[in-house]
């Protein structure tokens, strides 16, 4: 490839970063401009008082003292920075003077926006410092709140973690774990990435298995009290198989539903953004809760997750599944309008229910 075709490739490179289209000359030089800028800005910062004068801002309730082997037998500063313009972080480590010994931007964070220089980082949820690959050396745990401006998803608090192992002078990330940390959300707390970064355990099979058999084998625990058959009109007969998989303290939740050849045809994840099925109070998958003439899937739990201050939190959950002739969809009405409480009984939220969609429960 000649020079003039390098060049257009990198300029189509740059347009996909930025996430902006090539359509004239003058506006590919100004993102040339911006993520030099943004590159030139983060090299410069050797110091903490340069963090300002480039456009950051330290993220003070997250810095920390700590010693990090690599860089000698003293505490050293680790020092979050937050870019507002581009809404992306990096991560300083300096000594007790304010000189930067160690930096780097190349975080999960930064990259849930595929090809966009803004990313969705709002802040920073924990941070932890510990040996998980065994190697006598301390690595950080990060965990980012987001949120994205536009889509389905606008407006929810969703979370990102991240690892940062320590080298010789030097921090590196694995993209594969951070990569299944985040697709498989394990990401909701230190324990959970702990728990699979250096226990081994993982979420994986809870969304990736096709048989009951597998799950079975990575360690699911079937809720025997809620476990049987049900004709489902468009499914046919298959096995309601709720259970959990441990890890660390944390119980992940999901249900599936199983045929008689022990293959999984469907699966619901009440559990959402919760951190902890806290108790399963119930389920029923007998009954037509839209009055449409088919079996509905209705859930009634109690999840937990940390507060704003670490403290522990529960909400009672009515998750609702109407059955339609492709499957099941996950209702966006009622729920909006209700609230659960600890009172709540599963035969209650059936004739409420009932009564959202017009008709009432035969006597």
């Amino acid at each position: 490839m000649d020079r003039r075709g390098i060049c257009a490739v990198l300029t189509a490179c740059l347009c996909v970063l930025l996430s902006v289209p090539a359509r004239a000359e003058e506006s590919t030089d100004r993102l040339w401009e911006l993520y030099r800028e943004y590159e030139a800005d983060f090299a410069a910062i050797e110091r903490t008082e340069d963090i300002e004068e480039y456009g950051y801002t330290a993220v003070e309730s997250q810095s920390f003292p700590v010693l990090l082997e690599t860089f000698g037998e003293e505490e050293v500063i680790f020092l979050p920075i937050f870019n507002e313009t581009y809404h992306r972080l990096a991560v300083l480590i300096t000594d007790s003077s304010g000189k930067v010994l160690y930096k780097t931007n190349q975080l999960e964070t930064n990259y849930k926006w595929l090809g966009q220089l803004e990313q969705p980082t709002r802040d920073i949820a924990s941070v932890s410092f510990q040996d998980l690959n065994g190697d006598g050396r301390k690595d950080i745990v990060l965990i980012t709140n987001c949120q994205n401006e536009t889509g389905s998803y606008a407006r929810k608090t969703y979370k990102v973690g991240d690892v940062l192992f320590q080298g010789d002078g030097f921090f590196y990330r694995d993209w594969r774990i951070s990569d299944k940390i985040n697709r498989f959300s394990m990401n909701k707390s230190v324990s959970f990435i702990v728990s699979y970064v250096r226990d081994g355990n993982s979420t994986e099979a809870l969304y990736t298995a096709a048989t009951l058999g597998e799950l079975l084998d990575n360690g699911f625990q079937i809720y025997e009290e809620q476990c049987y058959y049900r004709n489902f009109e468009k499914q046919g007969r298959l096995l309601v198989v709720p259970g959990v998989i441990t890890m660390g303290e944390y119980n992940v939740f999901m249900i599936y539903l199983v045929n008689d050849q022990g293959y999984i045809v469907w699966s619901f994840q009440p559990m959402g953004d919760y951190d902890n099925l806290y108790a399963l109070k119930g389920m029923d998958c007998r009954d037509d809760l839209d009055g449409d003439g088919m079996k509905d899937v209705l859930v009634l739990s109690r999840f937990s997750y940390a507060g704003p201050g670490g403290e522990l939190m529960v909400d009672t959950v009515c998750s609702i599944y109407y059955q339609r002739t492709d499957g099941f969809e996950e209702d966006t009405g009622f729920s909006d309008i209700y609230q659960c409480s600890e009172e709540d009984t599963v035969s209650g939220l059936v004739t409420q229910i009932r009564e959202y969609w017009g008709w009432t429960t035969e006597e």
